[in-house]
């Protein structure tokens, strides 16, 4: 009997885990099915039957240099299982290890029963601007590399493929073009290795990293501008045609977030909506920039990020939910040391908490669980150009450190996602507690969190 009980206590912690795993969460450390972080940077997507592909940069090395084009597959977009490498270094080739190799994208070209991977090939300057193309007879290949090449003898850096729902299955190649100043959208010959036609040139406006869905027979280009790897607000144009017009920029997320600290790497159609697919890049720890997953809500007309800390998805319904949480202030919370309460008009009710670290700390009581793991999104601003992060305790225990990453200005409110281990009944989580000025420095001003 008493190992019944064990057991059954064993299973109700264990619970709180299962259900992590069909959740998504922007932000968030993303493991395999093996414990192992997803290394798939620069995403690109490709369905075969009722599995996912999502193919990557694996830049486990924290470095931009070429170590892998990584293969992961699934069947509901949550659980990812790593393959073989799809792609790797060939010595002597411009797909070598002091080579870059950026967001590759897969197609399937039926003509031939080959897929086919385009992918950004160039020098670890910058400053061959090419494609690269590699084929493979199944989805993880290995590929074979074929070439690399300027298309039209012009640059091309960021780029994706977009394959049409004709009866041709038409593919196009998106790219950013002439020094990053113009963007361009050509087609694929028919058996996907070149380029035959420039279907439209959207001049002087500085795009990358560009994808489409296509909605209702119109197309929606969604890019972000240049600015490095800093973010800056991700924008979307449509036409009724590939070869244009194209309408002018308009935001998918309010402009002050900065596509919530992230850049667009693929878009995928879920249902009557989509799934944005971004990278939050860290570059001075590249192995470490997170997934930043949102659902694209086409309900208006026009493709409208949807802000979600933990959020599902329906692959057969194709359909998406928005998981919703318990909010605490964080100037309910009881202060400590040199923390003190910060006014401004976009903290929720007007306060949150500042000064924590170095002393300073702030206990936010009486939370309540069922107990076993709970995603927590903690709500703050960091008006500063670099990084912060803060310490979180749960009813005195050890500390996790949590990232905050720049918001943007002092007035802008991004969140963050920890997993924590809450007790049946009531808790109590302490922010700021053991950091010190030789650990990590000052946290940011935090609002409130949400408990999920």
């Amino acid at each position: 009997m008493a190992l019944l009980s064990l057991l059954f206590a064993f299973l109700t912690t264990l619970l709180p885990f299962i259900r992590a795993q069909n959740v998504i969460v922007p932000g968030a450390t993303w493991t395999d099915t093996s414990g192992n972080v997803i290394q798939a940077h620069g995403a690109g997507i490709l369905k075969v039957g009722s599995t996912f592909y999502w193919f990557g940069e694996d830049k486990s090395h924290n470095s931009a240099l070429f170590k892998a084009v990584s293969c992961y597959s699934s069947t509901d977009l949550v659980n990812w299982s790593r393959q073989n490498d799809a792609l790797s270094p060939i010595s002597g080739t411009n797909i070598s290890t002091n080579n870059i190799v950026e967001r590759p994208k897969v197609i399937f070209n039926q003509k031939n029963s080959e897929y086919v991977m385009w992918f950004h090939s160039d020098s670890s300057n910058y400053g061959a601007a090419m494609v690269g193309v590699a084929t493979a007879r199944s989805p993880c290949g290995p590929y074979a590399y074929r070439s690399s090449f300027k298309p039209f003898g012009a640059d091309s850096r960021d780029e994706g493929l977009f394959q049409d729902d004709d009866s041709a299955q038409t593919a196009y190649l998106l790219y950013a073009s002439d020094n990053n100043q113009n963007f361009k959208i050509s087609r694929l010959d028919a058996d996907y290795y070149n380029v035959v036609t420039q279907a439209s040139v959207l001049s002087g406006s500085t795009l990358e990293s560009p994808g489409i869905v296509k909605h209702n027979s119109e197309y929606f280009l969604i890019a972000s501008h240049t600015s490095g790897w800093a973010p800056n607000p991700n924008k979307f144009f449509s036409a009724s045609s590939l070869s244009g017009p194209w309408s002018s920029q308009a935001d998918i997320a309010p402009q002050a977030v900065r596509t919530y600290f992230s850049q667009n790497a693929y878009d995928l159609p879920l249902g009557s909506n989509a799934i944005y697919m971004g990278d939050r890049w860290r570059p001075s720890l590249l192995g470490s920039s997170r997934y930043m997953w949102y659902p694209l809500d086409f309900s208006s007309g026009s493709p409208t990020l949807v802000h979600a800390d933990v959020w599902s998805v329906n692959i057969q319904a194709g359909t998406y939910s928005v998981a919703s949480g318990t909010t605490y202030e964080a100037e309910n919370g009881s202060l400590g040391g040199s923390a003190t309460l910060a006014s401004d008009g976009s903290f929720s009710g007007g306060r949150a908490v500042g000064f924590l670290g170095n002393g300073g700390t702030v206990t936010i009581n009486n939370v309540q669980s069922n107990g076993g793991a709970h995603w927590v999104a903690l709500y703050y601003a960091n008006g500063d150009s670099t990084w912060r992060n803060v310490t979180v305790s749960v009813n005195g225990g050890s500390t996790t450190l949590v990232d905050q990453p720049d918001t943007g200005g002092g007035h802008v409110i991004l969140s963050v996602p920890v997993k924590l281990n809450l007790n049946n009944g009531a808790n109590s989580i302490t922010f700021g507690s053991g950091q010190t000025s030789k650990s990590c420095d000052y946290a940011a001003d935090l609002d409130k969190i949400i408990v999920y």
